[in-house]
């Protein structure tokens, strides 16, 4: 079925049970980024791909509403589905709730599946559709009518152990348990994927790129039990649970054994999916509070830090290896920009525990760099020569941790105005990378340092320009980010975070530096304690589209110092052409 026959269907089910308006939210029941191919709803139902983004249908009309990251995307890959986009953040954009509300008659009704909507969204919708005496219901519409969808993967669950994690799992309920104690509860439930990998000290392959497994823990005082496939666990993930005193049951056991809980006090993440909530409601009281695990997994320990910085350079090597080839080989042999992730992928493959790619690589010739998280697919993408830019923007996963970079290059004669948004896009990352901040700060605070260089030309990326990266986990992981959103999580010591200002004009190119940074202590003054980053990321810029003369003598000298570092800790695993290009690539600007 096309999209709009889909929506059609869809439609038709909403007619039967009285329903106005239905809601397809991008998640799944533990409310993921990147979801299972069975549970990717939205992205089935409207074409819609991206990783963020979701569809209200009504009897006659229906939208999706995403963020900046995909507005060009999403306009491409919602051509004649009849859904209308919708530019969230953007002035004379309708709140996705008070356009439902003007869309649907007084007294009608609003569905959604309680499995794959959390607590916050159902909370938030029940209270704003009582306006209009609206009511919210939980429907799985979807079920009558994507009959294929799948079943969950039966990829095995590994242990992630000690020597790379850095703390054992019954140090980790300790820790979680004194959380829960301080704040009055007595039954914890920890449903987001990454937290049950970080907390069980385990890892599988359920979601593509993202080393997590389907499952629940529930944690009291004296009892912690892991829900998950249990066909699934190896050996060893099961002696590891067994000698950290966590039973195990089946994943589909989950509910039914919430429904035993009496006169508890549950603390539970409003991120978590309602059905969770309804299961509890009757006979227990809920503190609604961030999962206490979810912050100290952020703050990676110095055991975790040193697998990011030995991955670094595994993977630094990996890219020069290929940028190498690709700025040699453009315009030589045929490429496309499907082709050349796949290349990508293989240089990191060369590497030791290269697991997978952290993300689908993104590699966008000429103006599809202008498509932030830009897919290319098989078939139909872009021929790439040597006559224009190229942004790629990729990651590895190693069993030591996570990488996240994007390099944007010349592969041909530019103009001098690329040249200098380009220079303007490394002095926003430079200026970031070089920041000292106070204890208390925020990510919202220090966001402008990195867009100055391009507000003082009236010029700005539409996305943020930092997330918080996981260690051997999800490549986007909070509760920390970069952004100008107001998020109220402080930088804290030990947070690995993106550094990605952007450039992008339309139908032309697209422009995004990016390097790992982690904060760390810098110095205790009469004014408090200060922090700065450790940049991570050990991969050359090229010095062909930098002009000189934007960057201030500080700017220069840290990125002389930044290619020197990179010299010393990625030259000895190079040789040849590479390392004579690479020593050239790193000499002083």
């Amino acid at each position: 079925m096309t999209s709009k026959e889909k929506v059609v269907a869809l439609r038709e089910e909403m007619q039967k049970n009285n329903v106005d308006a239905f809601i397809v939210y991008s998640a799944d029941p533990h409310m993921s980024e990147y979801l299972p191919e069975e549970w990717q709803e939205r992205a089935w139902l409207s074409g819609f791909v991206g990783s963020a983004g979701f569809v209200v249908i009504t009897r006659n009309k229906a939208g999706l509403w995403t963020d900046g990251r995909y507005f060009t995307q999403a306009a491409i890959e919602l051509e004649n589905s009849g859904i209308d986009l919708f530019k969230d953040g953007m002035e004379g954009t309708p709140n996705y709730i008070d356009w439902i509300i003007s869309e649907t008659p007084a007294n009608g009704k609003v569905a959604v599946n309680s499995v794959a909507t959390s607590n916050a969204n159902w909370e938030l919708l029940s209270q704003k559709l009582q306006s209009k005496n609206i009511s919210l219901t939980d429907l799985p519409l979807l079920k009558e009518i994507w009959k294929d969808r799948g079943t969950p993967s039966k990829n095995p669950i590994f242990v992630h152990p000690v020597e790379r994690a850095g703390k054992s799992v019954t140090d980790k309920l300790g820790a979680i348990r004194q959380k829960m104690e301080d704040q009055g509860a007595t039954v914890h439930i920890i449903s987001s994927l990454d937290d049950v990998a970080w907390t069980s000290n385990l890892r599988g392959s359920d979601v593509q790129s993202n080393p997590v497994f389907l499952g629940y823990i529930v944690i009291t005082k004296n009892d912690a039990v892991l829900f998950t496939d249990l066909e699934k666990l190896e050996v060893g993930a099961r002696k590891q649970m067994d000698n950290s005193f966590v039973k195990m049951m089946p994943y589909e056991e989950f509910y039914n054994y919430l429904k035993a809980f009496k006169n508890e006090n549950v603390l539970v993440s409003p991120n978590s999916n309602q059905m969770i909530f309804e299961s509890l409601k009757a006979d227990n009281k809920f503190i609604k509070a961030p999962v206490p695990g979810n912050l100290m997994k952020a703050q990676k320990n110095e055991t975790e830090l040193e697998g990011f910085r030995t991955v670094m350079v595994r993977d630094g090597v990996a890219m020069v290896k290929f940028l190498y080839w690709l700025t040699h080989n453009a315009g030589k042999e045929t490429m496309n920009e499907y082709s050349i992730g796949e290349k990508l992928r293989g240089f990191r493959a060369e590497g030791e525990n290269f697991v997978g790619e952290s993300f689908g690589s993104i590699v966008g010739y000429k103006d599809n760099g202008a498509i932030m998280h830009y897919s290319a697919k098989s078939e139909g993408s872009k021929d790439v020569t040597n006559d224009a830019t190229i942004l790629v923007d990729s990651g590895g996963q190693y069993l030591e941790g996570t990488t996240d970079i994007t390099r944007t290059l010349s592969l041909g004669t530019v103009s001098e105005e690329f040249k200098r948004n380009s220079t303007l896009v490394l002095q926003g990352l430079i200026r970031l990378s070089m920041v000292k901040f106070p204890k208390g700060t925020k990510g919202v605070h220090i966001d402008a340092i990195a867009r100055l260089p391009l507000w003082m030309e009236g010029k700005d990326f539409n996305h943020g320009t930092g997330h918080g990266v996981g260690s051997f986990m999800n490549v986007h992981e909070g509760p920390q980010n970069i952004r100008k959103d107001l998020n109220p999580q402080d930088l804290l010591p030990g947070m690995v975070c993106s550094n990605e200002p952007g450039y992008y004009l339309e139908g032309a190119y697209g422009i995004r530096h990016e390097n790992l940074i982690a904060v760390k202590e810098a110095e205790k003054t009469i004014h408090g304690t200060f922090y700065e980053f450790e940049t991570l990321t050990f991969c050359p810029f090229f010095k062909d589209t930098i002009v000189k003369e934007i960057l201030s003598k500080e700017e220069i000298t840290w990125l002389n110092d930044y290619h020197r570092t990179c010299e010393e800790k990625i030259g000895p695993y190079l040789e040849g052409d590479v390392k004579e290009w690479f020593l050239e690539l790193v000499s002083p600007l």
